[in-house]
């Protein structure tokens, strides 16, 4: 398993160092960490490894509690440890958290891997104390490097760690995981509005290496009543109801096969039934065991549906069998500087090739340079393809209440956001008040 591999580096590189139980040291012996007032009357402080986390979920007030004997610095460019931390969900419930250890300047010889899987019962805080347990004991390593290796020890027992592998797990529910929601139940009153939403439905899952499951039956309705003076409420009521399944099956380290079926029926596209079945390859050039970190994908997809409509269409019809096809292509990276992905997908029906849709996307998170960082995201769609629309015009009620699916050439959305920092590099203060 990667993580008793990943560990068993830690332990090597740890050999030269005194195990010892994590201690408080005596006044005389104790190392300052640093804050930006005392860098400069404290000489020695800077021989604490600087790290930078890296980490879009982490508590990091915790972290600095619990882990008080290195410097956390705000960037990057400051860092002798940078610290990648990502986190994939996991569908059986729990996660599987990747850490990567990056050594800069006088630290640049030790780098490593390590992995965590949470449980899915396990608490929060349960998954926290984890996480932080594992930096500390990766964080030694470095420690050893510098000053505080004379005082500050730690003792790694590997029995916290619960490391299983799948094959030795006896599961008496074969990997099958269930799970019943009722979510965003939303009640709001005015003396002139009514407004309710709720969604809820089952999954059922089953991951392996092997095979991955859905079944995931869902159903969401939403009222609104909007009371005028002198004339008749206007009311609006949306439901689309449905149901999800796929069977993806690996092939190697590289290909994947998928079947995927899917119903639906949803008033305010005019869909009072579809059907969906669509077998698909999946062709990673990339390794799927890198695909955490970088995933370059292409994918291709054909599909038949049946559809019957609450309306006759723009078409003329109220029913149809359509057959169609579908190419994607996506990149995913997952780095130290920054997350960049994006790709672009193409379909079209084959009784007319006319009747086809166009996406482009793709997003960007990167540090440009000391304390400058950029987010980018956006998604353009060229439509030609809106089967579902009904014949005749849209009222305006319609078209406020959003009951009714609107004729379209495009669609896009765009997002941007550039943030700049600077001032004091240290970041060790905790102060939870107010």
């Amino acid at each position: 398993m990667k993580f008793q591999r990943s560990i068993l580096m830690v332990i090597g590189l740890m050999i030269s160092m005194p195990i010892l139980t994590l201690h408080s040291v005596n006044a005389q012996d104790s190392v300052e960490v640093e804050t930006a007032d005392s860098i400069r009357t404290t000489p020695q402080v800077n021989r604490a490894p600087y790290v930078f986390i890296d980490c879009s979920f982490c508590d990091f007030n915790h972290i600095r509690n619990e882990i008080p004997f290195v410097n956390y610095v705000r960037d990057p460019k400051q860092a002798d440890i940078h610290v990648f931390i990502t986190r994939t969900r996991l569908s059986r419930g729990g996660a599987e958290y990747e850490f990567s250890f990056i050594g800069l300047g006088e630290f640049n010889t030790i780098s490593f891997d390590l992995g965590y899987t949470a449980n899915r019962n396990d608490t929060w805080s349960e998954t926290r104390d984890a996480l932080n347990q594992i930096l500390e004991s990766a964080f030694m390593p470095y420690i050893s490097q510098t000053v505080l290796a004379s005082v500050t020890n730690v003792e790694m027992d590997l029995d916290d760690f619960e490391l299983e592998e799948s094959a030795e797990v006896d599961d008496p529910w074969n990997y099958w995981v269930f799970e019943a929601y009722v979510g965003s139940v939303n009640l709001g009153l005015e003396s002139k509005k009514k407004d309710f939403n709720s969604r809820w439905g089952i999954f059922a899952d089953r991951v392996t290496e092997e095979w991955k499951l859905r079944f995931r039956p869902y159903f969401n309705y939403s009222y609104v009543e909007i009371e005028r003076e002198g004339k008749e409420s206007v009311e609006s009521t949306v439901e689309r109801h449905g149901l999800e399944s796929y069977a993806i099956k690996s092939i190697n380290d590289h290909w994947s096969v998928g079947l995927f079926a899917n119903y639906e029926t949803r008033n305010d596209r005019n869909i009072k039934n579809r059907v969906q079945v669509n077998p698909g390859v999946e062709f990673s050039l990339l390794p799927y065991e890198v695909a955490t970190r970088k995933a370059i994908n292409f994918r291709y997809q054909l599909g038949y549906t049946y559809a019957d409509y609450f309306k006759e269409t723009i078409f003329g019809v109220t029913q149809e069998n359509l057959l169609s096809h579908q190419l994607r292509a996506s990149v995913d990276i997952e780095q130290p500087w920054g997350s960049v992905s994006g790709g672009a997908e193409a379909s079209h029906y084959f009784h007319d090739a006319e009747l086809r849709r166009t996406e482009v996307f793709g997003s960007v998170s990167v540090r440009i340079i000391e304390g400058l960082a950029l987010s980018f995201y956006a998604n353009y769609q060229k439509i030609q393809d809106q089967l579902t629309l009904p014949a005749g015009d849209a009222s305006l009620e319609d078209i406020l209440l959003q009951r009714r699916e609107l004729a379209t050439d495009f669609s896009f959305y765009g997002s941007v956001a550039l943030t700049y920092t600077f001032g004091s590099n240290f970041a060790n203060i905790v102060n939870t008040r107010f």
